[in-house]
């Protein structure tokens, strides 16, 4: 499986990437919520490891933004806090499974190999918009049947804008998501990815994509529907 590891403690995170990558799994980590969000949203992982206690976003309201972008990760919680409404209150923000530290790592397994075997889920991938569609499983814009050449970090802004379809996105909250903390950022690069995203749409046929807001940022208007 893809995993990824979203642990502050150096040591455990260390842990967890070895035994896991031993156990033939392909495994990401990351130190908190927030670059957790951001690698969910730009990578099709089948299970995250997230821990409560992090930096910059706490664990819980990192779940709770990907269960509400449509994130269909399985989630495995791993915390200190054994308090029955704690675990709980994890379930209910969207985790599947929930193991209280300190554990065993044949435990761990176990139960990575558990929602492993529960398959990825039901999420949607395949958004239609009028004109196009953006396929977020094979990451790919399709205009009339035809897939529109785009650059990884293209479709990542796409995906952005698709996955909050109907409502603005500011400059800044698209930088947040498509770039990561130590990637340098020029002053109009979100500009720059848009306008060669719009032109690459116009050619491929499809005249109105990616609308602007002026003063807030970038839209994409609601999509028309969904395939699974």
């Amino acid at each position: 499986m893809r995993i990824l590891v979203v642990e502050d403690s150096e040591v455990l995170r260390e842990s967890l990437v070895d035994g896991l990558t031993q156990d033939g799994h392909v495994v990401d980590a990351v130190t908190d919520g927030r670059q957790a969000v951001i690698h969910a949203r730009t990578t099709d992982y089948d299970l995250i490891v997230l821990d409560l206690m992090l930096p910059v976003l706490d664990g819980l309201s990192a779940l709770r933004e990907l269960r509400s972008k449509g994130g269909n990760a399985h989630v495995l919680i791993l915390s200190a806090k054994d308090r029955v409404e704690q675990r709980v209150e994890g379930l209910q923000a969207g985790a599947d499974d929930y193991l209280v530290k300190p554990f065993a790592f044949d435990e761990l397994l176990a139960r990575v190999e558990a929602l492993g075997r529960r398959g990825h889920g039901h999420k949607v991938s395949i958004l239609r918009f009028t004109g196009f569609d953006v396929d977020l499983s094979q990451r790919r814009a399709v205009v009339d049947g035809v897939t529109v050449e785009l650059t990884a970090k293209e479709f990542s802004l796409v995906e952005c804008l698709a996955l909050d379809a109907g409502r603005p996105v500011s400059r800044a909250q698209i930088e947040e998501r498509i770039y990561d903390e130590q990637s340098p950022v020029w002053s109009n690069a979100i500009d720059s990815l848009v306008s060669s995203i719009r032109r690459k749409m116009s050619d491929a046929g499809c005249t109105e994509s990616i609308l602007t807001r002026r003063g807030v940022g970038y839209e994409l208007p609601p999509a028309r529907g969904s395939d699974r």
